[in-house]
């Protein structure tokens, strides 16, 4: 016997930001779920399989409910990332019952940027805990593989925290190493020669804000590149501080620039452990500090895996083949 619920929304309009373009958002609920939905006007009507599928749908409208008033339009994304909160990967719907708690984490870690083109939400429950650990701490690590929204992520944050003036600037850094190949010797100042490593970490910040922004902060120098090489020495203060792919970095680099987080600074160190390109097989300073740092109050670690991987559908199925052999 099939349980159902009937919800009432205030306008039609809600509906339609929670239904998606051509219902798609409805369609991700049903194929998670195991149910059938139907929407008319301002009423949205779901049949499960069992009590549990009703409590978890109930769930999920609470919280999609709540993102539209915020403004947004809940992006299809965010509706697969929202189901698999509730009901995990490799569990059949009727199987699980995550309580209804589970999903408000995601929309209590929502990033919103001032001057920014959208808000932002993560995409399941570890990419919440990596928000929430950059705000409780002053210095986060978030280890994972490619795609899962480490840099986005950072970087979100951090534009957040220098736009709305609580901290006075953004740090941008990470170790010059050549992924695989020599690209010679690169023409141009300090800035223009680093600027081709520091690339995603300006697609991201593109993506979020406007570039006049962007531009603006530059020529204050409220938005910095500093080159990993030329930390030494620094005492970087009411900053927020990124280091990405900090894989590359050896055992003296990561320490080194731990040591340069002064006082009311935040700090993010980012790095994919399956993507290090140090000669000669070096230890990575990334790996190091995991491991000696991991019961120090104050610091918190997040661990991306493949299940979080937002970038393409295609790239977890890369990232599982390449796992799958060793080359």
């Amino acid at each position: 016997m099939e349980d159902g619920i009937t919800i009432v929304l205030d306008s039609g309009e809600l509906l339609s930001g929670i239904c998606g373009a051509n219902d798609r958002n409805l369609k991700l609920i049903e194929g998670s779920l195991g149910g059938r939905i139907s929407a008319r006007g301002n009423e949205i009507r779901f049949e499960g399989v069992d009590e549990a599928g009703v409590r978890r749908f109930k769930t999920m409208m609470d919280n999609l409910i709540a993102v539209v008033r915020d403004g947004e339009a809940p992006s299809p994304e965010y509706v697969q990332a929202l189901a698999h909160t509730l009901v995990p990967e490799g569990i059949e719907p009727e199987a699980a019952c995550a309580p209804p708690g589970e999903a408000e984490p995601m929309r209590d870690a929502m990033i919103q940027i001032p001057h920014g083109f959208h808000r932002v939400y993560p995409r399941g429950k570890n990419q919440a805990a990596y928000i929430q650990g950059m705000r409780s701490c002053d210095i986060a690590f978030c280890v994972g593989p490619a795609g899962t929204g480490k840099t986005y992520l950072a970087i979100a944050e951090a534009l957040r925290l220098v736009l709305s003036k609580k901290l006075r600037k953004l740090v941008l850094t990470r170790p010059v190493v050549e992924a695989g190949e020599n690209l010679g010797f690169l023409p141009g100042d300090l800035a223009q020669k680093i600027n081709p490593y520091l690339r995603p970490l300006y697609d991201a910040m593109e993506s979020l804000i406007p570039y006049e922004i962007i531009r603006r902060l530059e020529d204050s120098r409220v938005i910095e590149i500093a080159p990993l090489a030329y930390m030494r020495g620094r005492s970087l203060n009411d900053c927020a501080v990124i280091l990405d792919e900090a894989q590359n970095t050896t055992k003296e680099q990561m320490k080194m620039f731990l040591t340069r987080i002064g006082t009311g600074a935040r700090a993010v160190i980012t790095g994919d452990a399956t993507q290090i390109d140090l000669p000669k097989r070096k230890d990575s300073g990334l790996l190091h500090a995991v491991d000696i740092l991991k019961t120090v109050e104050g610091i918190h670690f997040s661990f991306l895996h493949t299940a979080d991987v937002v970038r393409n559908p295609l790239i977890k199925k890369i990232i599982q083949a390449y796992n799958e052999k060793d080359f």
